[in-house]
């Protein structure tokens, strides 16, 4: 490449088209064609949510003006997001420390709010110490990296259905690892009894996987972490503030909590705001704190979001009406589905999947849903779900009335008849 080629593809000095081998745009551009190509090129909608309504919002995208939809896939399961006491509690912080953190927690961006919240987490799941970072993502990313290379030679065990952060938590680990059968405590086992028994060994698992909405084996597994002495991580980003008297998930739940060593989640999704938390020991939680990157190096979550969902937790662990409402709202859309025989996968949870089986149908449906009926659901295609499963996942909360339900299940049955869609055979 002659000095005068940028590596924009162009010729700094003139702004022709740059006729060497190499043409980053290209690569570029050809990397974003296969997604189109692929069916899977993702458009993020531009929407407002109104304040105190959801799931009602606001529309931009394509239309003159805002258009009212009704939002349908929000992670917000509860929609406490839009409760008084949490908007009430971040307006109070705004005007009493500021907007920002002021700086990693190490510097200057430790509160009394981050203290009370990672007391208040440790609390949930009956731990020692919790540790708060700025995403779900991150959290398990930094937690279980930092944990495998501290323990020499572990191996990792982990569910093939795993998230993409744990994933990526244990590959930056650099560990080995084990990929069991999801939900399969067999193959899991065959796996442990291969292994050396001085081999330190973590078992990484979800409770509530996000887009088939089922349930794992937690004490199964845990039996299995005994018996090949393991230490157990699960992560409940889909369950902390749903199940359980408190709102401590699946594992607070089944009564399983104090058998799991680690516990993630998230402060986004139930909860309404923003961050993500580990608890466990102090011993364990002082071990990341000091080692993981992912927490030393960051800005911390500002004060305003932690007061949010400081309030968000403890109105949780006193109220289960909000985890009432979401659940029967969720079966009573999974029954509205099945009784116009469209494709409902099984699910005990709150997450109410419907398969399409195709990107570009996925997509379809999607679109017809906003622009003719003012229905907000994003379709789902890989990476995030294996080729060929592609489909649609409603998350029904408190707030969606019957009347919603109902129009939304007559859009979708007339949406299939339009695009000739096979229908269930057990409707």
């Amino acid at each position: 490449m002659t000095k005068s080629a940028s590596r924009d593809g162009r010729d700094s000095n003139s702004g022709a088209a740059w006729t060497g081998t190499l043409n980053y745009n290209q690569i570029f551009d050809q990397a974003i064609d296969r997604l189109h190509s692929e069916g899977r090129y993702r458009v993020f909608i531009d929407i407002l949510r109104n304040k105190g309504a959801f799931p009602n919002a606001r529309c931009f995208a394509g239309h003159n003006g805002p258009k009212p939809i009704t939002v349908w896939c929000s992670n917000d399961y509860l929609a406490m997001g839009q409760h008084p006491k949490v908007v009430a509690a971040m307006e109070e912080a705004l005007h009493d420390v500021g907007a920002g953190s002021g700086g990693t927690r190490n510097i200057g961006g430790n509160t009394h709010y981050h203290i009370q919240l990672e007391q208040e987490l440790a609390d949930l799941h009956g731990k020692e110490a919790a540790l708060l970072f700025t995403s779900g993502y991150v959290s398990n990313d930094a937690t279980l990296s930092t944990l495998a290379k501290l323990l020499p030679d572990c191996i990792i065990f982990s569910d093939e259905l795993n998230h993409a952060s744990m994933i990526a938590g244990i590959r930056n680990s650099g560990c080995e690892k084990r990929v069991f059968r999801h939900n399969d405590v067999e193959h899991l086992e065959q796996l442990l009894a291969a292994e050396n028994s001085e081999t330190p060994k973590l078992i990484a698992f979800e409770s509530v996987y996000s887009m088939d909405g089922d349930v794992a084996p937690i004490h199964a597994i845990c039996d299995l972490a005994e018996k090949y002495n393991a230490l157990t991580y699960i992560d409940e980003v889909h369950a902390v503030g749903m199940y359980g008297d408190r709102g401590g998930g699946i594992s607070e739940r089944d009564n399983a909590a104090h058998r799991i060593d680690l516990i993630e989640g998230t402060l986004g999704k139930a909860f309404g705001v923003m961050g993500g938390y580990v608890a466990a020991s102090k011993r364990v939680i002082d071990c990341i704190r000091s080692y993981a990157p992912g927490f030393i190096f960051t800005t911390s979550l500002s004060p305003v979001l932690v007061a949010g969902v400081l309030a968000s937790v403890r109105h949780l662990k006193q109220s289960s009406v909000e985890r009432e409402g979401q659940q029967a709202a969720a079966a009573m859309l999974r029954e509205k589905l099945r009784a116009k025989g469209l494709p409902v996968m099984d699910s005990t949870t709150h997450i109410v999947p419907l398969m399409v089986g195709d990107p570009v149908r996925a997509k379809k449906i999607s679109d017809i849903l906003l622009a003719e009926y003012g229905v907000y659901v994003q379709p789902i295609n890989f990476p995030t779900v294996p080729r060929g499963t592609e489909r649609l996942r409603f998350t029904p909360g408190p707030a969606h009335s019957t009347a919603m339900m109902d129009e939304l299940a007559d859009a979708l049955l007339e949406i299939w008849d339009r695009l000739d869609l096979e229908l269930s055979e057990a409707a």
